[in-house]
C-alpha cells in the first residue's frame, strides 16, 4: 500500500505565513467567482487514482455537476497546496492530512462545514478521535475518509516456541517476554522500535506516551511532557532501559526508519513491532513476508497507571474559503464531499472501496459490520481487534501551527536519551522549554 495513503514520506517545518495569506485570511484578497453551473476544483494527493476517478463518473452522472479533478505527489502536495491558496486558483475541494488543519484554518484557507447538516449528520457513525481530529478551535473544517493508527504486532510462532502461551498485556511484560525469547535464542532484539528522525517518529512517541498514561500537552495547550507524573517520562524511560538495560531493542533503532523496521521485522528478525495497523496486511502477505500467517496484532500494551491506549490519525475533505464565499459554489462542493466522504446513494462507498483496493483504514463504524469488509480482513488480521484497539485511538495533542519545528527538537532530544547522551529529565524539559517558546 503506498505510503501516502497513511503518513508524510517527509514533514517539513511548517512555512511562515506570507503576506498574501495574511491578505488572504483577513479578506483582503479578492476570492475568485465561478460562473454559475461551472465545475467543482477537485485536487487530491496522487493515490487511488484510478478508484477516485471512478467514484467522480459515478458522482457527475448521479448528479449532474461537473468536477475538474487534478492531483500531485504526496511529496510535493503541501508545497502545491500553499502556492495554489496563496495565488488564489481556482479551489473548491481537497484532501486535508490532519497536520496542516491549524496552520491552513488560520490562515483563512480552509472553511468550516458546521454550517451544513448534511455533512455534520455523518459524526454520529465516525470514531470520535477522527471527528477531533477534523475540528480547531471549536469548528469542525471536513469529513473524514481515511484514518488508522499504531499497533502492536506479535509473532505467535517465536511466542510459542519460547513457551509464552498468551502476548503481552503490559510493557513489563514486553520486557519479561522478550527477555524470555532473548534466551531461547530466538532473536537478539525482540522488540523493533524505528526510533529514527522521520515523520512517523511522533507517532511511535506519541503512541508510547499515550499507553504509558501520559501526554505532550495539556488541554489548555501547555506543555505537561516533562512531568513526571502527567508527561513522557516513564514512556522515554522504558526506552532507555529496553535499549541499554535490558538490551531488547537494538541500540541502532535510532537509525531505523519506520520502512527498514517493517523489513527488519518481515524478515523474522523480531518478535514483537509497533508499526501502523495497516502495515499487518505486509506482515501476513507471503510475497512480501517471511512470517506471514503468524503475526497477529495484540493491543497496545499498558504502562503503570496507563491503559491500552494508542494515537491515530487521519485524512478528510476540506472545502475552501473560495467555495463558502459563493452559495451556489458551496452547495456543489457540500455534495461532492459528502458523496466522497459521507454516503454516496445509501452506503459508505468510497471508503469500502479503498480498504478493500488497497488497504486504507476507515473510521466508519458501521463499516466493520460489513461481510465484504469481514472477509476481506480476514484473509490477513482479525478485524474485532482492529476494532477494538481503534476505539482506544487518540488525536495527537501536539498539532499546532509550530508543530514542524518544535517536532525536530523533541526527536531529537529523544534520540539523545536513548544513546546515553542525555538524560530523560533533561531531554524533556528541553522538548518542554521549546514547546513554550514556540507557542508564545
Amino acid at each position: 500500500m503506498s505510503e501516502i495513503w497513511t503518513h508524510e514520506s517527509k514533514r517539513r517545518d511548517f512555512l511562515k505565513m506570507s503576506a498574501a495569506a495574511g491578505a488572504a485570511s483577513t479578506g483582503l484578497l479578492a476570492l475568485p467567482t465561478q460562473a454559475a453551473g461551472a465545475p467543482v476544483n477537485f485536487h487530491t494527493w496522487s493515490a487511488a487514482v484510478d478508484t477516485v476517478k471512478s467514484h467522480l463518473t459515478a458522482f457527475e452522472a448521479k448528479s449532474g455537476i461537473k468536477v475538474n479533478y487534478s492531483n500531485s505527489p504526496w511529496a510535493q502536495y503541501r508545497d502545491t497546496m500553499v502556492t495554489k491558496f496563496v495565488g488564489n486558483a481556482p479551489l473548491d475541494v481537497m484532501w486535508v492530512s490532519d497536520s496542516w488543519l491549524p496552520e491552513w484554518a488560520d490562515a483563512g484557507w480552509l472553511a468550516p462545514v458546521d454550517g451544513y447538516p448534511e455533512l455534520m449528520k455523518y459524526n454520529a457513525d465516525v470514531e470520535d478521535f477522527a471527528t477531533k481530529s477534523m475540528m480547531y478551535k471549536g469548528k469542525q473544517y471536513g469529513l473524514t475518509y481515511y484514518s488508522d493508527y499504531m499497533g502492536f504486532f506479535y509473532d505467535q510462532d517465536k511466542l510459542q516456541k519460547a513457551g509464552i502461551k498468551r502476548p503481552p498485556q503490559t510493557w513489563d511484560e514486553v520486557v519479561q517476554q522478550s527477555l524470555q525469547i532473548k534466551k531461547a535464542g530466538l532473536c537478539e532484539y525482540p522488540l523493533m522500535l524505528s526510533m529514527a528522525r522521520e515523520s512517523w517518529l511522533i507517532e511511535f512517541l506519541t503512541a508510547m506516551v499515550y499507553s504509558n498514561g501520559g501526554r505532550f500537552v495539556d488541554d489548555s495547550g501547555k506543555a505537561v511532557m516533562q512531568d513526571r507524573q502527567k508527561g513522557a517520562h516513564k514512556a522515554l524511560q522504558w526506552i532507555v532501559d529496553a535499549v541499554n538495560k535490558h538490551k531488547i531493542v537494538s541500540p541502532a533503532c535510532v537509525e531505523i526508519g519506520e520502512l527498514n523496521g517493517l523489513k527488519s521485522y518481515t524478515s523474522g528478525n523480531h518478535a514483537f513491532a509497533m508499526l501502523g495497523r495497516y502495515r499487518v496486511r505486509t506482515l501476513n502477505d507471503p510475497k512480501q513476508s517471511s512470517i506471514a500467517g503468524h503475526v497477529k496484532q495484540g493491543l497496545m500494551p499498558a504502562g503503570p497507571g496507563g491503559s491500552h491506549a494508542t494515537v491515530g490519525w487521519m485524512r478528510f475533505y476540506g472545502m475552501t474559503a473560495q467555495a463558502a464565499a459563493d452559495k451556489a459554489r458551496a452547495a456543489n462542493a457540500v455534495k461532492l464531499i459528502e458523496w466522497f466522504g459521507g454516503k454516496a446513494e445509501g452506503q459508505y462507498k468510497f471508503q469500502k472501496m479503498v480498504f478493500t483496493d488497497v488497504g486504507a483504514g476507515f473510521s466508519v463504524k458501521e463499516l466493520f459490520k460489513d461481510p465484504d469488509v469481514k472477509s476481506s480482513y480476514a484473509k490477513y488480521s482479525d478485524i474485532a481487534m482492529y476494532e477494538q484497539q481503534q476505539q482506544l485511538a487518540r488525536k495527537k495533542d501536539v498539532i499546532s501551527r509550530w508543530f514542524g519545528e518544535w517536532d525536530e527538537v523533541n526527536g531529537s532530544a529523544w534520540q539523545a536519551a536513548i544513546i546515553g547522551k542525555s538524560s530523560v529529565a533533561d531531554a524533556l524539559k528541553k522538548s518542554a522549554e521549546a514547546w513554550n517558546d514556540l507557542r508564545h
